[in-house]
């Protein structure tokens, strides 16, 4: 995704790209620290594409940013960004509220970081943690 700078110099364009690795790192962090979230899931899909991207990164000298369980898709015409999260909760919240909570927070987060606002943030919800014997 891409967005001009409006303090670029007069007669020049300076454009900013934004990966959507970076915009998928952005999501895990915030929807990481929202209260319920036990851990976000990768899943098949997920592993196989994060294991080619920290293989490419590692290579490249990087330390990748965790982005396990996240999907970001970057559409550039029209201009657009989608979200997809997969994640366990814990059994001691509700888990619509949770993953709703994980919407708001992703969405403001990514707006906040790259200036860009997600038409969607999808959240699966693949497991609830119950833990001490609560069945």
């Amino acid at each position: 995704m891409t967005r001009e700078q409006p303090s670029a110099p007069a007669g020049q364009l300076v454009e900013t790209v934004i990966a959507p690795p970076v915009i998928a790192a952005v999501a895990a962090h915030a929807a990481a620290k929202v209260p319920g979230v036990a851990r976000l899931e990768p899943g098949l899909r997920g592993l196989a594409g994060s294991l080619t991207r920290i293989a490419r990164q590692r290579i490249k000298g990087l330390e990748p940013a965790p982005t396990e369980g996240v999907r970001a898709f970057v559409e550039h015409d029209p201009p657009d960004v989608r979200v997809e999260i997969d994640l366990s909760v814990s059994g001691l919240d509700q888990a619509a509220a949770t993953a709703q909570a994980v919407q708001r927070a992703v969405s403001r987060a990514v707006t906040e970081a790259t200036g860009l606002v997600p038409s969607a943030v999808s959240v699966t919800v693949l497991d609830i943690e119950i833990r001490g014997g609560l069945l």
